[in-house]
């Protein structure tokens, strides 16, 4: 009997003991990765005229697209010293084009309209900011 309950202690203990170095399982939080909100583009923007020539037509197009659309001033011009407040439709990069009085264009391609809020007309191009 003494014998039996010594084996019976011994089987208790060599359970205990290989349980102890069986491998454990622990929880460990992980930490969970929260994106800040995003931040609204906005896509305002101005064409500031500080070229010496009156801008008879304004396109601006989303630089995706193969062609200008229509003129963005329609009847009207934007004289030297002149200013036109727009909003593009979409974030993205846009391609510009104006043409002056005598007939002379120039273009500016892939501006990105979330950073750029105004294009400006020279006497030898254009130019973002």
């Amino acid at each position: 009997m003494f014998r039996r309950k010594l084996l019976t202690l011994f089987a208790i203990l060599g359970a205990a003991a290989v349980s102890a170095c069986a491998p454990q399982t622990i929880a460990v939080p992980q930490p969970v990765y929260v994106a800040p909100p995003a931040v609204a583009c906005d896509t305002r923007f101005q064409v500031v005229n500080n070229s010496s020539m009156t801008v008879m037509q304004v396109f601006f197009s989303h630089s995706s697209i193969n062609n200008w659309g229509t003129d963005q001033l329609g009847q009207y011009v934007l004289r030297p010293g002149g200013t036109w407040n727009y909003r593009a439709a979409n974030a993205g990069a846009y391609d510009f084009r104006i043409v002056w009085q005598n007939g002379r264009a120039a273009e500016l391609r892939r501006i990105d309209i979330c950073r750029a809020s105004r294009i400006v007309v020279t006497n030898s191009g254009l130019y973002a900011q």
